[in-house]
């Protein structure tokens, strides 16, 4: 039976991969900072393993992929979604608000491959880091955030190129605007404008993601590394 790691799984993005791929068959550890009972109820209805972890700390990453191997055995496939967003003027960013968005969202990337690789060398697996469309275009008032995604495309090309001779193909995702809680602080006017500026006249579901990394994670994709798959519906044409 296939296995694979999640991190940032307890709600949004990374809940609905635990569920898909889940249902797909795999056995799945997720990590979560602080909704325990949301990744508790999750790991209930899934069988998942649920282990509290904040990707920014080097030791409880180490655990955590610990945990999921000393569990599974091996690891097939990763998603890195752990992540976190700040909206406001850049003048109005503090120092410390900065160094949280790439502590997550970029340290955390780092530490949770580097931790896996070994592994997933060892069953010639694959991963997807998941980014996003502002890390493609930028994005206004969210500096931080799109400079992380943007580092993060930059991460999955490079580790592409560094593990390919060992099988393991690594591949990245940069879905559109998803209506998740990460979108708390839109408007529904704001929500009704992306779609509206939408080619395809919607925002991303968590299904559009989840699938989309489910195909990169397939054998369907079995010669295909180093890429960023925009999952958008034409947002950035």
């Amino acid at each position: 039976m296939k296995t694979m790691i999640i991190t940032g799984g307890a709600r949004g993005i990374g809940a609905h991969m635990v569920r898909y791929f889940a249902n797909q068959g795999y056995r799945v550890a997720f990590c979560y900072r602080a909704n325990e009972e949301a990744a508790l109820q999750l790991s209930k209805e899934t069988g998942a393993l649920a282990v509290r972890c904040d990707v920014r700390d080097e030791a409880q990453v180490k655990a955590f992929v610990a945990e999921g191997v000393k569990t599974f055995k091996h690891i097939d496939a990763v998603v890195i979604n752990a992540g976190v967003a700040w909206a406001g003027l850049t003048e109005e960013m503090s120092a410390v608000d900065f160094d949280r968005v790439c502590d997550t969202n970029l340290r955390g990337a780092f530490l949770c491959m580097r931790e896996a690789l070994p592994y997933l060398r060892d069953t010639k697996g694959a991963a997807v880091l998941i980014s996003s469309m502002w890390g493609v275009v930028g994005a206004s008032c969210e500096t931080a955030y799109a400079a992380t995604k943007a580092a993060v495309q930059s991460m999955a090309r490079s580790l592409a190129k560094e593990v390919g001779p060992s099988g393991v193909r690594i591949n990245c995702i940069a879905p559109g605007a998803v209506d998740t809680d990460m979108m708390k602080d839109y408007s529904e006017e704001d929500k009704r404008a992306l779609a509206e500026e939408t080619p395809l006249g919607r925002l991303a579901t968590c299904e559009d993601i989840a699938q989309a990394a489910g195909f990169l994670l397939s054998d369907n994709a079995s010669f295909i590394t180093g890429q960023t798959l925009v999952v958008d519906g034409g947002f950035t044409l």
